[in-house]
């Protein structure tokens, strides 16, 4: 029967480590290699081993880092004094298989295993230092929850990590990676770049990397202009295509989210097709990757500026590094290796390997801390505490949680409810130094536990950008807006890719980049550029304009010559030319038309509510007596032509009383129309926009349309009547035929303003009032002249004909 206790070895795994014995053994995971050559899968023979390849110096590093902090703990008086920590590490060679099989080693102790290992006691390790990527971490951390076994990564960010339900024993002294992804955004933000592409690895790391940075970027309105992805195996034909993506994209800006060894196949591609516009933001991964920063790729990738840890100077530790210098070629012995620079040997860029010494001191500082619980005092059951000698991982892990002290290098090192350290990142850029090597500087800082707006700090005088200057370069999709127009988004495409339409009339943006124009208030018009409301320009005839000037002057002409022909008359009122044509009916309408002429004045000047009362209810008023007037006249010119007949005796029925009577009532009637009409609704002043919107009109709406056009139709009326009269009493015999003067007066007054009704609508803003006016100085001059100045001729140029037999002598004369 198979012993249930005893565990057999199925297979040996060959598995590069290295080892030493301790009191409590601490494991390391270290990608020391970067490829693999994987077996050939024939499924008829058993697979070969994984044969890793590629040895990476920089990680190499890392690993001697562990070695070297472990020995000066070992060293230290004051930390686990009566402890020696010893390691067990192997190497993942970067890909998942290898990584399983080296935890798995780590977990079980599998390469100290007897033929009979017995599976119970407690874990070989104390903890794992590692791993460096977030895939491996990913499965080993799954795995190591499993046993409670706490695991301190170095160099993996991803934020998916963060999920305690999932990893319950993971910590990690490299910040999340939505930290660097906010910091991403930031940079891009600040630098004024909406149009950036990006290239992600097709692992944990690089996959949820970009989707933190483009969620981050979208919140600055920024877009992706293509996201590419690198796979883990990558071919030449997947690095051509997207190498054709960026030399085919118009952004000049791209994020690359990816290991140094992912990157290799692609910075030679893009080195050998010579692309060298492109402004490469790198994650810190490969930001201070001194295999990358060479002088054969800094033609395409100088100027790259990324996202660094925080870095320290360790004492001693180039010297340690010296002591187990390793080559790929034999050493010929004349050597000086501390002159010889390398990848290994350069401490200038100690970042990962930082991460690294403070994860181990983390587990130390925890054993310390568990080592020196006070009896009765202890954190578990019954206020227990842990034996160093013999304790469970998870009673480590409870320590870990709570570790916080300050290293040599006045650093705080403690963990958040998620296992993960203060976000802190150095912002570094690439730039040719002056023996032709390349310098990482560091131009800037990124602390995520500043204020909210001030995380981002940034040297941009000390920064050079791709081009080897320091004008930073523009990678947009669509040229800003500027004031005065809108964005209008492309169709099928992203937010960032736009037209600028200019505002519609009466519209305005003054800002950039605006998404909508706003339309001004109603005093206001957007100027020429459309970026501003300014005052609209302010309409009315006034008494300074030219038309203003000309028309006021016909009327004051008018009014003159008007009060000239009623002195003429006045003076010669008991002559017989005056005294034929009604000397109470004709200085009556000689008043009413020096009336008319003035009430045109009121029609020019900036509308108020007196004067747009007064120059409708004048104008109505006075043509109505004028009209009324001349109505009065045509009745006595027929009254007294037939009181002539025989036996017709009608002008006693129409003398004077009657006619004045008629007069006043005929005006009486309109003056009861205009009553009304100011009752109801008069007219005020108002503001017009409708006709002309970079204009403010300024005229008189009338109020009730009903009362406006009854008083206008009163007149009509009264003057259709007075034709109609005036058309019967045309052929009466006299020598200066009254009824024709009457007459023609009229069809002059009709005319005018037949003709005004077309021309007043058509109109456009002070050229309506203009109008107006004219029509009605042309009524009034036309009245004035057919009705006046013929007799005022006879007055003063023939006074020969100012007699009575002149007047009746036709009369005679057709009698005879």
């Amino acid at each position: 029967m198979i012993d249930k206790g005893v565990a057999r070895q199925q297979q040996h795994f060959s598995i590069h480590g290295i080892h030493q014995n301790g009191d409590i053994i601490i494991g390391g995971l270290f990608p020391i290699h970067f490829t693999v050559t994987l077996p050939e899968l024939a499924y008829k023979t058993k697979p070969e081993m994984l044969q890793c390849e590629g040895f990476n110096f920089r990680t190499f590093r890392w690993l001697q880092m562990m070695i070297f902090t472990i020995e000066q703990i070992n060293k230290d008086q004051t930390l686990l004094p009566n402890i020696r920590l010893g390691y067990s590490i192997y190497d993942n060679c970067r890909k998942v298989p290898q990584a399983v099989r080296a935890a798995v080693t780590l977990l079980n102790g599998i390469d100290n295993m007897s033929k009979n290992y017995k599976c119970t006691g407690s874990s070989p390790i104390a903890a794992i230092v590692g791993d460096a990527r977030s895939t491996q971490s990913i499965i080993t951390g799954r795995i190591a929850g499993q046993f409670r076994i706490p695991m301190v990564s170095y160099s993996s960010s991803c934020s998916c990590l963060s999920n305690k339900l999932e990893f319950p024993t993971f910590f990690r002294t490299i910040p999340s990676d939505s930290f660097q992804a906010k910091a991403m955004a930031q940079l891009v933000k600040h630098f004024g770049w909406t149009w950036v592409g990006s290239i992600a690895t097709q692992d944990d790391y690089g996959q949820y990397l970009v989707q933190l940075f483009n969620e981050q970027i979208q919140n600055y309105g920024v877009c992706l202009a293509f996201t590419e992805v690198i796979p883990k195996i990558p071919s030449r034909r997947k690095i051509l295509q997207i190498v054709d993506t960026i030399k085919r994209s118009t952004a000049k800006v791209i994020a690359l989210f990816a290991g140094v060894g992912d990157i290799i196949y692609l910075a030679n591609e893009v080195v050998r097709q010579n692309i060298t516009s492109m402004q490469w933001i790198a994650s810190e991964t490969w930001s201070t990757a001194a295999l990358l920063a060479t002088k054969t790729n800094f033609r395409s990738f100088g100027g790259t500026i990324g996202f660094a840890f925080r870095k320290a100077e360790i004492p001693q530790f180039k010297e340690f590094l010296l002591k187990v210098r390793p080559s790929l070629t034999p050493c010929t012995g004349q050597e000086d290796i501390e002159e010889i620079d390398s990848v290994y040997s350069d401490v200038s860029q100690l970042r990962v390997s930082y991460n690294v010494y403070k994860a181990v001191y983390a587990i130390a500082h925890a054993l310390h801390n568990l080592e020196t619980c006070e009896p009765d005092k202890g954190p578990f059951l019954n206020k227990t505490c842990a034996n160093i000698s013999h304790f469970e991982p998870w009673q480590l892990l409870h320590y870990l949680k709570e570790v916080n002290f300050t290293n040599d290098f006045g650093e705080k090192v403690h963990f958040d409810e998620n296992g993960d350290p203060i976000a802190s990142y150095d912002i570094m850029n690439w730039q040719m130094d002056a023996d032709g090597s390349v310098k990482i500087v560091t131009v800037g800082l990124f602390d995520a536990s500043a204020t909210s707006g001030q995380e981002l700090l940034i040297d941009e005088d000390s920064i050079i950008f791709c081009d080897g200057s320091t004008k930073i370069p523009r990678s947009i999709c669509s040229e800003n807006c500027p004031p005065g127009t809108r964005k209008a988004a492309r169709k099928g495409q992203p937010m960032c890719c736009f037209d600028c339409l200019q505002c519609a009339e009466g519209e305005i943006s003054n800002q950039t980049d605006s998404v909508h124009c706003f339309t001004c208030p109603i005093d206001y018009w957007p100027n020429q550029e459309h970026d501003q409301c300014v005052l609209k320009e302010i309409e009315f005839l006034s008494f300074e304009d030219i038309l203003g000037i000309i028309l006021t002057t016909i009327a004051l002409f008018g009014t003159g010559i008007t009060i000239v022909m009623l002195v003429i008359f006045i003076h010669y009122r008991n002559t017989p030319v005056v005294r034929a044509n009604n000397v109470e009916l004709s200085f009556l309408l000689l008043i009413s038309l020096v009336l008319c002429f003035l009430c045109s004045l009121t029609f020019i000047g900036q509308p108020t509510t007196w004067s747009c009362i007064l120059r409708h209810t004048v104008f109505g008023i006075s043509f109505a007596l004028c009209v009324s007037c001349i109505l009065g006249k045509t009745i006595v010119v027929l009254m007294a032509f037939s009181a002539t007949l025989p036996n017709n005796n009608m002008m006693k029925y129409f003398g004077p009383l009657q006619q004045r009577a008629s007069v006043f009532a005929c005006t009486f009637l309109q003056i009861i129309i205009c009553i009304l009409w100011l009752a109801i609704s008069p007219p005020v002043p108002v503001k017009n926009t409708k006709y002309q919107s970079a204009k403010i009109i300024l005229e008189c709406d009338v109020g009730s349309a009903t009362a406006f056009w009854c008083m206008l139709g009163y007149i009509g009326l009264l003057a259709g009547t007075s034709i109609i009269l005036a058309f019967l009493a045309r052929k009466l015999p006299d020598n200066f035929n009254e009824a024709k003067f009457i007459t023609f007066s009229m069809l002059t007054f009709s005319a005018v303003w037949v003709t005004f009704i077309p021309a007043y609508i058509s109109s456009p803003g002070k050229y309506t009032v203009a109008v107006e006016i004219f029509a009605i100085l042309s009524s009034s001059f036309g009245l004035a002249a057919c009705n006046f100045v013929p007799k005022c001729y006879i007055i003063l140029i023939k006074p020969d004909q100012n007699t009575k037999k002149h007047l009746m002598g036709r009369a005679v004369a057709a009698s005879t």
